[in-house]
């Protein structure tokens, strides 16, 4: 008997840093409510990573940025549940351009810069691991919910 492929969401995050602060934004819709993360969203299908990663930080905040100033600092493969598994690969913008805003107010409740040494409590834990483990720098990959 075959063992059953793995079919994992694909997920990209954004860290974008001005200085020591960080952007980040609450959830306004019911997976995680009114925790924090940063901007973030799936792949869509056909799309290269960093493509999908500027796509979904300008869709969710106006911040342009140019994918090849997307630098990869964190993988994290989290188990979701008994079904769902994700891959999220968390890039770190190191140029971009525009001022925040909430263009998703259906999804999200505000955004927020928070300092790297006072950084808000309930942030989700699968975005925390690979947020954490860029900033620790604990290596490239979390293996999260296992």
């Amino acid at each position: 008997m075959s063992a059953q492929l793995a079919q994992p969401v694909i997920d990209t995050h954004v860290i974008v840093r001005n200085g020591d602060k960080i952007l980040l934004s609450q959830r306004g819709g019911p997976y995680g409510h009114g925790r924090w993360h940063m901007p973030s969203g799936k792949l869509d299908k056909g799309e290269p990573l960093t493509t999908g990663a500027a796509r979904e930080l300008a869709e969710e905040t106006g911040i342009e940025v140019d994918p090849a100033h997307l630098r990869l600092v964190q993988v994290v493969h989290h188990r979701q549940d008994e079904e769902v598994e994700r891959i999220g690969f968390f890039f770190e913008a190191t140029e971009w351009a525009g001022q925040p805003v909430n263009n998703e107010p259906e999804k999200c409740l505000a955004l927020q810069w928070y300092t790297v040494h006072d950084l808000p409590e309930d942030i989700i834990e699968y975005p925390a691991a690979g947020l954490l483990g860029y900033l620790h720098d604990d290596g490239p990959l979390d293996e999260h919910g296992w």
